[in-house]
Formats: structure tokens, sequence, C-alpha cells
């Protein structure tokens, strides 16, 4: 009887932990999520127009979906010219760019590298324009590049990132990236073992700006920007706290010219496209 009783038990805890789960790393910081989320149903309902779905820091961009012209940063800076910005990591070349809160999202995250010795950094490219990313194209072949705006680096979250000591899937610096960039809001875009859903070979030099909540719900249940958006989708709410900090994801699907998605009053919100059908609002409780 006491092993029945028991063994009931650990199928309920083990159903449960499933979809409700707490975890810590290494430095004892908090995250809880919650797949079985409910959409906030308290706050107001605004209007969200079509060209939402192709803006925002979500954007699945690959072979299937190009990237908009309204998807590209608006905040694109020359890092050679903004020393400012470059503190604790190299420039390749003079040609690096990116978006300038990027670049504050990674310095932030380089700081925190250094406070655990790892502080051998270098930008080898960001953002690149159509123009040099189709010269790539043709320069490289479709095994080693994407056409013009069916590439991350259009769209100015993303950056190849080296270290000045070895390459990156042997370096101190590509390790801890991969255990911390979450942290920051970066995500590794094309991992190893995912091959066949990125479409794209294993990178250990490719990060991907997303924002804290979703690098952090990407980072735990070993997801893919696809892989995550697909799963969206399909639970509609994700919750997820960091260190008491409780966010919301919702997922809207937009048909038409455009839909109307729940925003709360009082509390700070994001708004972001998937490039394809949809937006993702989250918000910060």
């Amino acid at each position: 009887m006491r092993k029945w009783v028991f063994a009931f038990l650990l199928v309920i805890l083990l159903s449960y932990g499933v979809s409700h789960y707490v975890t810590k790393d290494a430095d004892d910081s908090k995250v809880e999520i919650d797949d079985a989320s409910e959409p906030p149903q308290d706050g107001q309902m605004i209007s969200v127009s079509k060209e939402q779905v192709y803006q925002g820091d979500l954007l699945l961009v690959n072979t299937d979906y190009a990237l908009h012209p309204e998807g590209i940063r608006s905040d694109i800076v020359s890092l050679s010219k903004r020393q400012d910005l470059v503190k604790g990591y190299g420039l390749l070349d003079q040609s690096v760019q990116l978006s300038e809160s990027v670049v504050k999202s990674f310095s932030k995250m380089v700081e925190g590298a250094k406070e655990d010795g790892v502080e051998h950094f270098l930008i080898n490219s960001g953002y690149r324009d159509a123009d040099k990313q189709d010269q790539l194209y043709r320069d490289m072949g479709h095994d080693y590049a994407l056409p013009a705006y069916h590439s991350e680096h259009n769209l100015g979250v993303s950056l190849d990132i080296g270290s000045t000591e070895a390459k990156m899937d042997e370096a101190e610096e590509g390790k801890w990236l991969k255990k911390h960039s979450a942290e920051y809001g970066f995500i590794l875009r094309y991992p190893k073992g995912k091959e066949e859903i990125t479409g794209i070979q294993y990178e250990p030099w490719h990060f991907r700006y997303v924002g804290v909540a979703h690098s952090a719900i990407m980072q735990e249940q070993d997801l893919t920007l696809e892989q995550y958006l697909d799963k969206l989708k399909q639970t509609k709410a994700i919750s997820i706290t960091i260190d008491g900090q409780k966010y919301t994801v919702t997922y809207y699907p937009i048909v038409g010219d455009s839909a109307t998605v729940n925003v709360p009053q009082g509390k700070r919100y994001d708004i972001s496209g998937n490039n394809y059908d949809g937006v993702i609002v989250t918000v910060y409780e």
C-alpha cells in the first residue's frame, strides 16, 4: 500500500514538473517557468497593425522568412566611431556595426564575464546592410552565407563573437557564453544538434539578442528561436520569474490588417512580431 501511494505521488510530481519547475544556476539565481500560464485578463485592449508583425526582438529571419525593411534596427552605430561603447572587448576591424542598445547589453555581459576571469572577447561581425550581405553570399555561396534579408546579420541584433585566445568552441569565452549569455538576453542562435531545425550548421560564435525573459526560457527548455515561437503559439502564454521579477509572454495571431491585444495599465510591456503571423506581448509584472 505504501509503495502504491509513493508511486502515485511520484507520478503527480513528475507531471507537475513538466509544466512548472524551478531551477538554480551556479550563481543561485532562481528561475521559475510556468508553461500553463494564462494570458493577463486585466488591462486594456489595444489595436496592433499588421506592420508590427515585422518589427521587434523576436523576428524569425531565415531562408523561409525574409526580413522586412521596417525590422532593421534604427539605432545602428559604427563601433569604431563610438569608443565610449567599446569597453572590455576588441573589434576585428573598423567596419563592425551593431544596434546601440544591443551593444550596451553586450558590454554588461562582458563585464559579467570579466568578474569570472574571462576577458578576451572580440566582435568579429555585426550588422550588415543588404549590399554587403549580397556580396558575401555571392563570394561564399549558399553553404556559408544567406541571401540579403534572409540573414540575421541584416537585423542589427546578431553578432559573431570571437576570442583572442582560441576558437570559440574551445575558448573560455565560448564556454562562458553558452552558460551565461541568457542572463543578459542573448542566445546561441545555431546550437549543435539543432541543425535540422535552424537549417544552419553549428556556429559557436553566433549570438543574438532576444531579451532576458525569452533567452531564459529558451535556455532552460533547450529551445531554438524556431521552437520557442512554435511553443508560444501552442501554449498561448508562458510566465517566467527571474530573481523575483515576473514576466508573462503571450502570443496573439494577426489575421487581416490588425488585431487587438491585451496590455497592462501602469506596467511595462514590450511587443514584438515573429515575422510571419503574429505578435508576442511581454508584460513585466
